[in-house]
């Protein structure tokens, strides 16, 4: 079992594995807590290992939510961002190498006033013209680019697709298969990336496996919960917990 688990202690394995259910439960059913294991596992992993971790999680969940919601997607939505997301991946490479290893508090202010900044543009916006979509090209490239640089650099790029895919008004169905495809790709693109920079490794590779049974589960209460949720209240619910991700990240 050492092998397996390294030096990784009990409380570690513990936020490890909360972290695989809310990861779960994230991506088929509440889009807004996906800050909840970005938060969990850098506080209690070295900053790398823990993106690391929570990437290979991630995969194996987003081949979940689009084995589950791969009908609802909205593909002109995902081919508008897949670009400019890519293009964000390489900004937030760049970015990595201009920020030490163990500096999380700069990157997590980075990423927590860019959240907090889109929610309170989409809030106004909202309130001045609640009928106008950012379907434009300036949008779609805004979004992207940031949600490829925020990824790249701590997997928090869940609270700024919330915004932009909540602007689009769509039903939470197609927000989830939009969100669920988006993710596949991007994450995967990812992988061998995270693996060249040293940030996934034999051991979390491992660890992540480990977490397999526990992401199903998660992933399983979050499609019965989505059922039952209706359409407002899953709007308030992803703003809301964008906005106190955002907040978590500023001032925690």
């Amino acid at each position: 079992m050492s092998e397996l688990f390294g030096n990784i202690g009990t409380t570690q394995l513990l936020i490890l594995a909360l972290s695989a259910f809310l990861i779960g439960i994230n991506k088929t059913a509440v889009p807004g807590i996906g800050l909840l294991p970005v938060i969990l596992l850098a506080s209690t992993f070295e900053t790398r290992l823990s993106t690391g971790l929570q990437l290979g999680m991630l995969a194996m969940a987003d081949v979940m939510a689009v084995a589950w919601y791969h009908r609802h997607a909205d593909w002109k939505i995902l081919l508008r961002l897949l670009p400019w997301a890519l293009l964000g991946l390489a900004v937030g490479s760049a970015i990595l190498h201009l920020i030490p290893p163990d500096d999380t508090r700069s990157m997590n202010i980075l990423i927590g006033a860019i959240v907090l900044g889109l929610a309170i543009f989409s809030i106004i916006r909202k309130r001045l013209a609640p009928d106008a979509l950012p379907s434009g090209t300036r949008a779609a490239a805004g979004y992207g680019i940031l949600l490829g640089t925020t990824t790249q650099l701590a997997n928090a790029a869940g609270p700024i697709s919330a915004l932009y895919l909540l602007s689009m008004k769509l039903p939470k169905e197609k927000y989830m298969g939009t969100a669920s495809w988006f993710f596949l790709i991007v994450n995967w693109i990812k992988v061998p990336i995270f693996a060249a920079e040293g940030r996934i490794t034999l051991q979390s590779v491992k660890l992540d496996l480990l977490m397999l049974p526990i992401i199903v589960i998660g992933a399983a209460i979050g499609i019965l919960l989505l059922k039952k949720m209706p359409q407002k209240l899953f709007n308030d619910i992803v703003m809301a917990l964008a906005v106190i991700g955002a907040l978590k990240l500023l001032f925690f």
